[in-house]
């Protein structure tokens, strides 16, 4: 039964983690605009924040939308779990652990989910593993 299952949680957890990621990548990007993404990243003192802008609204729009189709998973789960690091890094570092004090706790949380989803082969529904199945050639008239 758990086997039968598993594939069916593996793909809510991506549809939902997915969901997340590109909720908060349109809302960084409908309210405020890359500009204004740009900005706060200033304030924040994250490096290159004009470069960093586009490059974090981008990979939580497509690597959200990867989870949700269950394509390239380990790299989506890398750069999403790698926004996440930078977000402890420069937004949550020592405000707790608590996420109601802005501490890191939500953070933690989505970078190891990101990195379990993205090497997990995705479950149910996944395209990675429509596209690894088995594709060797078989001789006209063989029987596998």
């Amino acid at each position: 039964m758990l086997e039968r299952i598993g594939p069916y949680t593996l793909l809510l957890a991506r549809v939902v983690i997915g969901i997340v990621f590109i909720a908060h990548g349109l809302q960084k990007l409908l309210s405020t605009g890359l500009s204004g993404v740009a900005d706060g990243f200033a304030h924040l003192n994250i490096p290159l924040p004009s470069v960093a802008a586009p490059l974090v609204v981008g990979s939580e729009l497509l690597g959200g939308l990867a989870l949700i189709l269950g394509a390239a998973l380990p790299v989506a789960g890398v750069v999403l779990a790698l926004d996440m690091v930078g977000a402890y890094f420069f937004v949550h570092t020592g405000k707790g652990f608590f996420s109601q004090q802005g501490g890191f706790e939500y953070v933690l949380v989505l970078f190891a989910v990101c990195l379990a989803i993205g090497f997990s082969g995705g479950g149910a529904l996944a395209l990675d593993s429509l596209w690894r199945r088995d594709r060797s050639p078989v001789a006209v008239g063989a029987t596998r």
